[in-house]
């Protein structure tokens, strides 16, 4: 087996004239207001371009959506002899997201993209009408961006036929695992063309089961790593805020919403039931404010995505559905109502802020049960969060009264009671007889054998 290639790291500025795109993609950038690439964007394209699979990995707001669909475009206009792209009667590029909101994202970028080239894309995504998507497939797009079960769907009612494939993309694939596609995505994977190109995202380089993935989907990989979660980013300001319990968290983020200079915000939660009650207790104190988690139809989603886009609304209260891939631009703030579970996810809440170049914050509301989370999570991604108070709001918590070195609390020992020493030894004692009993209940109930028959007395006179 080849050796795994590695690219390393590139510092010098691209532009995109020095990538390798033809004359019509390079016009389709400029079309979109897109000076320079970014760092993935720079170095992925150049050996995507080329062929083989390829994992890559970098942080949210990175780019990559981009970095993966101008190469596949490329080759898609390279075609020797060329082709009428219009007449192609299967698929050649697919793109699987693992969210209906990602993959309208990917979509519209790649809409804009191709706007002035002779192809085109269709996107394939559940709650959407199945009869109409099929009539689209039936227009043979050579482009296709789908959710997996959506696509999977449409596979097993042979809608579409991924034999002639030359491009399978995977996006947030960490994210697919999480949600638990992994299945759907290998049952994918068998319906399409051996010859052909994979490429695999996500933002962190060993999340739990990509390394299965990896081995199922691609052949002798090479490695793209730029600024992965665990690298801090400087545009970020990183704060916490101390506090009692789910009240005050709730004091405290009517008062940093209500803030004249707040600015765009997002409020992570952990549980759907929790988001509903701070959405409540916010609207009743007259902020404005939308709800998103993963019960709500999408439809409502999408309009409220919209809304906060446009900025009709200043507020966006949401669990980890809308923590990763959407693209939101001018977030400035985001606060971590509750702590999220692990690093990377605290790494994905964070990359909602400080995008394209902007400065942001992250706020994280800090209780004595969270005390622990939140140094594992400072350790994990190497930073340090300074403490901010909010007026008047200030916490009866100041973290723990005797702390270790690593800033854990210093735990107590507790001395063994003597009366519980005395039940431990009388129940030692008991011990035998307890057995004993155990098998004389054995017997209970069980018949015994019947005697044998004693023979007759006979006697003789």
């Amino acid at each position: 087996m080849k050796p795994e290639k590695q690219m390393t790291t590139m510092n010098e500025p691209h532009g995109w004239d020095r990538l390798p795109l033809s004359a019509p993609l390079r016009e389709a950038l400029r079309a979109m207001a897109l000076e320079s690439p970014t760092d993935v964007q720079a170095r992925a394209v150049p050996a995507l371009v080329e062929g083989g699979d390829w994992q890559i990995t970098a942080h949210t707001g990175s780019g990559k959506t981009l970095a993966y669909l101008l190469p596949s475009v490329e080759r898609l206009l390279r075609r020797e002899p060329p082709e009428n792209p219009y007449r192609l009667s299967r698929p050649r590029l697919l793109v699987l997201a693992p969210t209906r909101e990602l993959a309208a994202q990917i979509f519209a970028v790649c809409r804009r993209l191709i706007r002035e080239l002779p192809l085109r894309v269709t996107l394939l995504t559940g709650g959407e009408d199945f009869g109409e998507q099929k009539k689209r497939l039936k227009r043979n797009p050579p482009i296709v961006v789908a959710t997996p079960g959506r696509m999977l769907e449409h596979l097993q009612k042979e809608s579409t036929d991924l034999s002639m494939l030359e491009t399978l993309v995977l996006d947030e694939a960490d994210r697919v695992l999480d949600m638990g596609f992994r299945d759907d995505v290998l049952a994918i994977a068998e319906h399409c063309g051996g010859q052909r190109q994979s490429i695999m995202l996500s933002a962190t380089l060993h999340g739990k089961g990509l390394g299965g993935m990896r081995r199922a989907l691609l052949t002798n990989p090479g490695s793209i790593v730029v600024d992965t979660v665990r690298e801090a980013d400087e545009r970020v300001e990183h704060r916490i805020l101390l506090s009692d319990d789910f009240d005050h968290k709730m004091s405290l983020t009517a008062a940093l919403l209500g803030a004249a200079d707040g600015g765009k915000t997002m409020v992570f939660i952990n549980t759907r039931r929790h988001a509903e009650m701070v959405a409540r207790h916010l609207q009743s104190a007259g902020i404005r404010c939308a709800l998103l988690h993963g019960e709500i139809p999408h439809a409502d989603r999408r309009r409220v995505i919209r809304l906060f886009i446009e900025g009709r609304i200043d507020s966006l209260i949401a669990t980890d559905v809308a923590a990763r891939g959407l693209d939101i631009p001018g977030v400035g703030r985001v606060i971590n109502f509750d702590l999220p579970r692990s690093g990377d996810d605290y790494a994905h809440r964070a990359g909602r802020t400080g995008r394209a170049g902007a400065r942001g914050v992250t706020l994280s509301l800090v209780g004595p049960r969270e005390w622990n989370l939140m140094l594992s999570i400072q350790r994990y991604l190497g930073l340090r969060f300074a403490r901010d108070t909010v007026a008047g709001l200030e916490a009866r918590f100041q973290g723990p009264k005797k702390q270790k070195k690593s800033g854990k609390p210093v735990g107590r020992k507790t001395k063994k009671n003597k009366k519980a020493k005395k039940r431990a030894a009388e129940a030692a004692a008991k011990a035998p007889k307890i057995k004993k009993r155990l098998r004389d209940r054995k017997n209970i109930g069980k018949r015994r054998k019947p005697a044998a028959p004693r023979a007759p007395d006979v006697s003789t006179e």
